[in-house]
């Protein structure tokens, strides 16, 4: 199974008196990465779902963000009965705040109800909390799991497909290698006569004989066919493939680069131009694999 780094995944369980919500996010990168957001009352559980997290991704930065909202029936019950003492005891610490930073945003009436404590004997004990946690943490991982697996599906659709085209054109630069050299080495040919008085065809062909060697591109044909059947053989396996695609893409760029360098006629520098925007297209849906 070929994973996609970038992928979103959001749900929620409802306690009775609060609603627990949870929310997965992901860009690629280099190494895996998790970053939390959670409520307060939450932060004992951020150990528990680093591990579940990590157990099932290997790269990207993700992001977890989880809060427990108080349900609505659960504010209309305590809304002419709320925690006094504790809302007293938020007024005296914003009040101190506001001495020292005067600019600081006042609380608002989300931020007092979300505050531990507010709901008074409605708040879950911490055991009971946290197993409610974790299993919505897998629900959330599940769906987080199977949105980067069709995404990966999909990539790596995309990188077969340019696959198949540069397979086309390295197919049709071949044929055109004899004929693209016969009428270079006339045009050569011709120059050296111009330039050499003594006219020694011996040594016209030996230089043109040496100039054909070097702009040979059998070899480069060779080696794109083969760093192309890699990364077929490399998507078919699955699993972790993008370091390893990263480093074909590179192979295929330098083979590329080569095969133009050594163009001899207007033709192939076309087909090796279009192979290096294929192989920059398929390095881009690369650095999204995990």
């Amino acid at each position: 199974m070929i994973l996609s780094m970038t992928s979103y995944a959001a749900v929620q369980r409802d306690l009775g008196h609060a609603v627990l919500h949870m929310e997965l996010k992901s860009v690629n990168s280099r190494y895996l990465d998790i970053i939390f957001r959670m409520g307060e009352e939450l932060r004992f559980l951020e150990m528990p779902l680093r591990e579940l997290i990590s157990g099932r991704t290997s790269r990207g930065k993700i992001e977890c963000r989880s809060n427990l909202m108080p349900s609505s029936g659960a504010l209309a019950a305590r809304a002419l009965k709320p925690n006094a003492a504790l809302i007293a005891q938020l007024g005296e610490l914003q009040a101190a705040v506001h001495g020292v930073l005067p600019d600081a945003p006042p609380l608002s009436v989300a931020d007092v109800l979300r505050w531990p404590g507010m709901l008074g004997d409605d708040v879950l004990p911490q055991e009971t909390l946290q197993a409610e946690c974790l299993a919505l943490a897998a629900e959330a991982i599940d769906e987080f799991v199977a949105t980067r697996a069709r995404e990966g599906e999909k990539l790596a659709a995309t990188i077969l497909e340019r696959c198949g085209r540069m397979r086309e054109l390295v197919a049709q630069t071949a044929p055109r290698l004899p004929v693209a050299l016969a009428e270079y080495q006339e045009r050569l040919a011709t120059k050296l006569r111009e330039a050499l008085a003594t006219q020694d065809e011996d040594r016209i062909r030996q230089e043109v004989g040496l100039f054909a060697a070097r702009v040979d591109v059998a070899e480069e044909l060779a080696r794109l066919n083969t760093h192309l059947d890699e990364v077929e053989r490399v998507l078919k396996k699955g699993g972790m493939v993008g370091k390893r695609l990263d480093f074909l893409m590179q192979e295929l760029n330098r083979e590329a680069n080569t095969l133009a360098s050594k163009s001899v006629s207007s033709e192939i520098t076309a087909i090796a131009l279009e192979l290096k925007l294929l192989i920059e297209q398929m390095r881009e849906q690369v650095q999204n694999l995990e």
